[in-house]
């Protein structure tokens, strides 16, 4: 389905569909670099059969991952759309359900759509760059000054 539209904007939200069988984290970098989308907060929701997720052990600033397959509910996904170096970067988390209710998650780093999944980005007008940070070891936020947030 690569060459038909996944995505209607309404000002400054975009409602995607993701269909069986694509890759979220793919899809959403294909909306961003053709909408030139630098900043952005995303939430959806939907079904996967297969997904990947890490939580960050920030005293040893390694991620630990984990792979689930099987039929899930997409019950949270949520982050953002910006960039690092200028380039884009996205940070999501996601959350799934199984048949008995156990609900798995973290930060997203696979998952392929098993029916659809039902995205919300809400483009914000403006740009926040990321920068690595020796303490934690992740990439931050960077804010270039106070006088860009007011």
């Amino acid at each position: 389905m690569a060459s038909i539209t996944f995505w209607k904007r309404f000002g400054s939200k975009i409602i995607v569909r993701i269909d069986k069988d694509e890759e979220i984290l793919e899809k959403v970098k294909e909306l961003a670099l053709k909408e030139n989308i630098r900043l952005a907060a995303v939430q959806a929701l939907g079904a996967t059969n297969s997904f990947t997720v890490g939580v960050y052990n920030v005293a040893e600033k390694r991620y630990y991952a984990n792979t689930f397959s099987g039929s899930f509910e997409i019950v949270s996904l949520t982050g953002t759309i910006n960039t690092m170096n200028g380039e884009f970067y996205t940070h999501l988390h996601m959350s799934a359900g199984n048949d008995k209710g156990e609900v798995f998650g973290g930060h997203l780093n696979r998952a392929v759509v098993s029916a659809t999944c039902e995205m919300v980005v809400d483009v914000l007008d403006g740009t926040v760059d990321r920068a690595y940070d020796p303490v934690t070891g992740l990439n931050l936020f960077q804010f270039q000054s106070d006088k860009e947030n007011v």
